[in-house]
């Protein structure tokens, strides 16, 4: 949930909390890989890879 959608001040405070810490630990993956990592649709094609090598596209696609 985003800061700004977060019905509560505690809710508010804990979302923002959370992004903070995803993006230190974003900083630190980037930082022992050497380069940054890929956003927005290449992260979700190169996370989709990881597990069995197959694009999103293709594990769509129906087989016959």
């Amino acid at each position: 949930m985003g800061v700004e959608q977060a019905p509560t001040a505690k809710g508010k405070k804990s979302a923002g909390g959370l992004h903070k810490s995803a993006a230190k630990e974003e900083k630190k993956v980037e930082a022992q890989k050497g380069s940054d990592l890929a956003k927005g649709a290449d992260r979700f094609e190169e996370r989709s890879k990881s597990s069995d090598g197959r694009s999103a596209g293709t594990k769509q696609k129906p087989k016959r």
